[in-house]
């Protein structure tokens, strides 16, 4: 049975809705809570089995990789010093990050023009030797009981077919996703007739929005790499996914349980900080009752 042990993290974007502050941060390091929106896309692909994480990203944008690096590097000079002023439950934040590193290599590679997402996951192709993987886009977040990227690699195990994580959202937000049409296989999992991006509330297929988490084979691989430049000369992945479902092959779509915390423009992540924070039992308390001196 085929493991998922690799994931690609295409984080090569400019951040635009971020702007002017994505001139500087990349909005993957943005905050929610405490600890960078990335940091959460990491650590579920960990809890989902994943060993090697690969970053898409561009040239001049290496802050992501460097900053993991040091974040999760272990620091004994600075664990003395925690030691020595008593900051116990510091020490031990710090002593969880720092074994990450122990379950989790960190590479990257450059995705040198902006030519979509299908492009972007190409350039990681000889990393992952021909092995199925987990792609995870780095400003979707999923809060739930089981890892999201779990829930698809048990589809996965199943079936050995791609997988795309799936939400029901309402119809005003449709046009901004790509959405499926899907025959049921059994209980939140999907074969998808197709997939329709951006469509119309009217044109729809259904209320199933894809979410930023795929399990990928290597045919998707020989495909992107094959298929014809779309829109603006770019590669993308649905496009492809579509493409292969016209060849009658099969992909599956997997309804996580869990609630999906989107970050890819302001309002949605700060919707998603509020939202944590709010839930977090060290700030949630206090903030609740400031916030009740404004509302």
């Amino acid at each position: 049975m085929n493991k998922i042990k690799k994931a690609i993290i295409p984080v090569a974007g400019l951040g635009t809705r971020f702007l002017p502050l994505s001139k500087v941060l990349p909005k993957e390091l943005f905050p929610l809570v405490d600890k960078p929106v990335l940091q959460y896309i990491i650590e579920e692909a960990i809890a989902s089995g994943v060993e090697q994480i690969i970053f898409v990203t561009k040239p001049e944008k290496k802050e992501i990789l460097n900053y993991f690096q040091r974040y999760f590097k272990k620091s004994p000079e600075l664990t003395e010093i925690l030691k020595k002023r008593q900051k116990h439950e510091i020490l031990k934040e710090l002593n969880q990050t720092e074994k990450i590193s122990e379950k989790i290599s960190l590479s990257q590679v450059f995705q040198k023009q902006a030519l979509g997402d299908g492009h972007a996951l190409l350039q990681a192709k000889e990393k992952i030797q021909g092995e199925p993987i987990a792609a995870l886009w780095g400003d979707d977040v999923v809060e739930s009981k089981t890892p999201c990227l779990l829930q698809l690699i048990k589809v996965f195990q199943e079936y050995q077919k791609p997988v795309l994580a799936l939400c029901r959202i309402p119809k005003e937000r449709l046009p901004y996703y790509g959405v499926v049409r899907v025959e049921k296989i059994k209980d939140r999992t999907y074969k998808i007739k197709q997939i329709v991006e951006k469509p119309s509330i009217e044109q729809a297929p259904s209320d199933l929005a894809i979410v930023g988490k795929y399990i990928l084979t290597p045919e998707v691989f020989e495909y992107l790499s094959k298929g014809k430049p779309g829109k603006g000369e770019e590669i993308y992945l649905s496009e492809n996914l579509q493409k292969m479902i016209e060849d009658g092959k099969e992909i599956l779509g997997c309804e996580f349980e869990g609630k999906w915390l989107e970050c890819g423009n302001k309002l949605s992540w700060l919707n998603s900080h509020l939202y944590l924070t709010l839930k977090d039992s060290r700030f949630g308390p206090k903030l609740k009752k400031e916030l009740k001196k404004y509302l």
